[in-house]
């Protein structure tokens, strides 16, 4: 490691102490441009000076809507140069949710582009400038649009030598990132310069990170995971990083192979994607490393396999945007089950506690309850929501996760699912997660997600889709058989389809609530 974690730095500092040693050593590729620690500082610097002109000024709010560009990146550390705050914008936003995050983060000035995968990002901007009392400046990137500012013309005019800004403090927020908001509003959790480098040192710490490793970022920037656990801890490690702007597993496995990738990070269903391709042993990928698989239960044969057929050591790992995001990783001593079955003990400097969600009493070893968190990554609060700040985060700095666990008897933490995800049939709590893991098992089934559908009798039944292999002919009653026996009786899911896709957030996660909408609509004749 380059950075110690016993620092305290801003992420001003993290950049400018890695420039000092390796300037030119190669930093971004993002499959158009290769630029090196010096030029990052350097186009970094112009876009801050050009800023500076136009009045931004520390604390403002600038919004940055981009895919995986190494744009994305000069234009985070740009903003931390003149002590502004970053607001990441998940480019499949709708209108309405711009909208929303624009107006409730009082956003001064958005970086963004024309278009990303169908969405005309920019129209919807245009259409919200209009009408905003915030929102002063668009800043086009990869497009020129009449009446705006590019970041071409910032970047040619800007001046590329350091000028000395204001000063940013550790504790100072940094990003405020909003969260999907599948429970009503999104709301803003606001992360310090402190709580991000000392989480991304963290992380790079403990998968023994050097500045010999390549980062590969398949996850976006704009997710707590591609920022800290990727970004960061990449530059805190002076390692390269390089980027892919949308998730193919062919294109990944011939970047792994071309880039020598050692680092790779992603959710489970990358991995299964990677895994299932018909011309996997064609590509040579005995550069990787290691990487951090999250965000949802990952079955332990496709542990053993990203082992064995990816020569990538992956170690489960927990978190969420509140927390920046890790605060549990297995060790590279666990085996595929412990890696499987659980996301390994608190990573250090966390301290994790397991209580009753009703009396706030811990719960005995081996006892389901509500996982509380305390560790350098623990947010501030959500912006402008003291209500909802202390709904969840203690005066004495604990935050309650709103996961559900317990501690095994040599303790690692096992996730059991969300409180808002139990589905209670009939008066018994089930936990989706412990049936999917069952499904996992089966050789055909490449991934599943169980919801709660209402019952004007049971109160809620359960409906399993499920995704299968290509080339899989299992029955869905082959299915159900496969259940029974595993699980109580009342665990064994009401209904199961088989569907082609499941609906995905920008972060590669099932959205249950997605699925649960459109199962409700689907299943409308067999519901009671």
């Amino acid at each position: 490691m380059i950075v110690n974690n016993t620092d305290v730095l801003t992420v001003v500092d993290l950049l400018k102490s890695i420039v000092g040693k390796f300037p030119k050593k190669e930093a971004i590729f993002d499959g158009t441009r290769r630029l090196t620690y010096e030029e990052l500082d350097k186009q970094s610097n112009a876009i801050a000076s050009t800023l500076k002109k136009m009045g931004i000024k520390k604390g403002d709010h600038i919004a940055v809507s981009l895919p995986n560009w190494h744009e994305f990146i000069v234009v985070i550390f740009s903003i931390f140069k003149v002590g502004g705050v970053v607001v990441p914008f998940n480019t499949r936003y709708s209108y309405t949710e711009i909208n929303y995050i624009l107006n409730n983060a009082r956003v001064k000035a958005i970086f963004s582009t024309e278009e990303v995968e169908g969405n005309h990002l920019w129209e919807s901007y245009e259409k919200i400038y209009d009408s905003t009392v915030h929102l002063e400046y668009l800043i086009s990137v990869r497009s020129e649009k009449t009446n705006t500012i590019s970041f071409d013309k910032m970047l040619k005019n800007g001046n590329q030598e350091e000028e000395q800004y204001v000063q940013i403090e550790p504790n100072d927020v940094a990003i405020i990132m909003y969260t999907s908001g599948t429970t009503g509003r999104p709301k803003g959790a606001m992360l310090t310069h402190s709580n991000i480098v000392k989480t991304g040192v963290m992380a790079a710490q403990f998968l023994r990170c050097t500045s010999e490793d390549v980062f590969l970022i398949p996850v976006p920037i704009f997710h707590i995971f591609g920022m800290v656990p990727g970004m960061i801890s990449a530059i805190a490690s002076a390692a390269r990083i390089v980027l892919t702007q949308q998730f193919k597993a062919e294109k990944v496995l011939q970047v792994i192979e071309e880039e020598k990738v050692t680092v790779h990070h992603g959710v489970p269903t990358m991995f299964i994607l990677e895994l299932n391709h018909p011309n996997l042993e064609n590509f040579d990928l005995t550069s990787l490393r290691t990487g951090i698989v999250a965000a949802a239960p990952v079955p332990s044969e496709v542990v053993r396999q990203v082992r064995e057929k990816l020569h990538c050591e992956i170690l489960s790992s927990y978190g969420m945007t509140e927390a920046s995001p890790c605060l549990t990783c297995c060790s590279f001593d666990d085996d595929d089950v412990t890696r499987a079955e659980t996301v390994g003990k608190a990573m250090p400097g966390v301290k994790l506690k397991i209580i009753d969600p009703v009396t706030g009493e811990t719960v005995p070893q081996g006892v389901i309850g509500e996982i509380v968190a305390k560790s350098p990554g623990i947010m501030k609060g959500y912006f402008e929501m003291p209500e909802k700040t202390s709904e969840v985060l203690s005066e004495d700095g604990w935050y309650r996760t709103g996961d559900l666990g317990t501690f095994d008897e040599k303790g690692n933490l096992r996730i059991v699912g969300r409180k808002k995800d139990i589905i209670i049939r009939g008066g018994y709590n089930i936990y989706p997660r412990e049936i999917e893991e069952l499904f996992y098992m089966h050789e055909d089934v490449m991934e599943v997600s169980i919801v709660g559908l209402p019952d004007t009798v049971l109160g809620e039944i359960t409906c399993a889709a499920i995704k299968l292999k290509v080339g899989a002919r299992v029955t869905e009653k082959e299915l159900k058989e496969f259940i029974k026996g595993k699980v109580a009786d009342f665990k064994v899911p009401d209904i199961i389809v088989l569907v082609d896709d499941l609906p995905m957030t920008a972060s590669g996660k099932i959205s249950k609530l997605k699925l649960q909408e459109k199962l409700k609509k689907q299943l409308a004749y067999r519901l009671r």
